[in-house]
Order: structure tokens, then C-alpha cells, then sequence
């Protein structure tokens, strides 16, 4: 009998691991072209991408511009997707196609997401503000293949930032 219970003790930790594992930190592969350079990076000019798999913090505590984020697309809930966040609520952002050359305050809840590159992405330029609630994750590193592993970086692209413009210095400037 003591062998039985010794077993049960033991079986129950790997349920209870896994979920806590995908609870609090996952692994997944990451698909498409949105977000390179950081993300699945042509080895070469022209060449099929790599595919990256990413270690994904589930345990969102706070949000900031630059971060990289996993969320549940905003027009296929069955889906998933990776993107940057570039303006949180109160911001202001100049959009680049979902209101063509006009400021936009990014409202309550919600946040601006865009790809790396733009010409593969489908984001808030297409979509606009998303809710903050759509969030599941941030992407923390690159976990394989190995020759790529390494820490995320939380930044918003040059080109992101010449468009984008805080509340209070657009308030201060009118």
C-alpha cells in the first residue's frame, strides 16, 4: 500500500506541472514574416525564414512600448498572434493605413500592435486599437533554433517612433 500512495504522490505533480507550466511560462513556435528581423530571420537574401520557437512570460503584470506580446487575433479568436506594442491608452499615434495620416488617441484598455515589418503584417493599422484583455503573454527570448537564442528586446523601430507621440507633448506643443 505504501507503494501505491508513493506513486500517487508522485503522479499528481505532472498535471499540476504542466498546467502550472503553461499557466506561467510556454514555449511555442512563432509563424510568418511580421516580425523580423527579430523574429524569424532570413538566413539569406530571398531564403524561407527561419522558424523561431519563443519562450512566452503568461504572468503579465505591466505592459510598455516596444514590448513584444503574444494575443488573440482581434478577427479570428481561434488564432494567435505575435506583435509589438507601440502606444498604450492616452497615446497618440499618427496610423499608417487604419485612418491614413491621422492622429489617433489610443482609447482605454486598449493598445496600438504592429509587426517589425510592415509590408508582412497585419495589425492595428489594419484593425485598429485593440483591447488590453486580447494580451496572453510577452515573448522573453528566443529559445531555438540555437543560433539564434536570446533575450527579446523591449523596444519600439525607429520608424515606429517618428510617428508616434505622447498625449502630454502633444498637449504642451497646442
Amino acid at each position: 500500500m505504501s507503494t501505491m500512495r508513493q506513486w500517487v504522490r508522485r503522479v499528481w505533480v505532472v498535471p499540476v506541472g504542466i498546467t502550472a507550466w503553461d499557466l506561467v511560462l510556454c514555449v511555442r513556435p512563432v509563424e510568418g514574416r511580421s516580425m523580423q528581423p527579430v523574429l524569424n530571420p532570413e538566413t539569406q537574401a530571398g531564403a524561407v525564414p527561419s522558424r523561431n520557437w519563443v519562450a512566452i512570460n503568461r504572468m503579465v503584470v505591466g505592459l510598455h512600448r516596444g514590448d513584444v506580446v503574444t494575443l488573440i487575433h482581434p478577427e479570428a479568436p481561434e488564432k494567435s498572434i505575435v506583435k509589438r506594442i507601440v502606444a498604450l491608452e492616452g497615446d497618440v499615434i499618427k496610423t499608417a493605413g487604419y485612418t491614413p495620416n491621422e492622429y489617433l488617441k489610443i482609447p482605454r484598455g486598449h493598445c496600438w500592435i504592429e509587426g517589425d515589418k510592415p509590408e508582412y503584417s497585419k495589425d492595428s493599422n489594419t484593425y485598429g486599437p485593440v483591447p488590453l484583455g486580447l494580451v496572453t503573454g510577452k515573448v522573453s527570448a528566443v529559445v531555438w533554433p540555437l543560433r539564434e537564442i536570446g533575450r527579446v528586446k523591449s523596444l519600439v523601430p525607429p520608424s515606429t517612433q517618428a510617428r508616434h507621440i505622447h498625449l502630454a507633448t502633444k498637449q504642451a506643443k497646442g
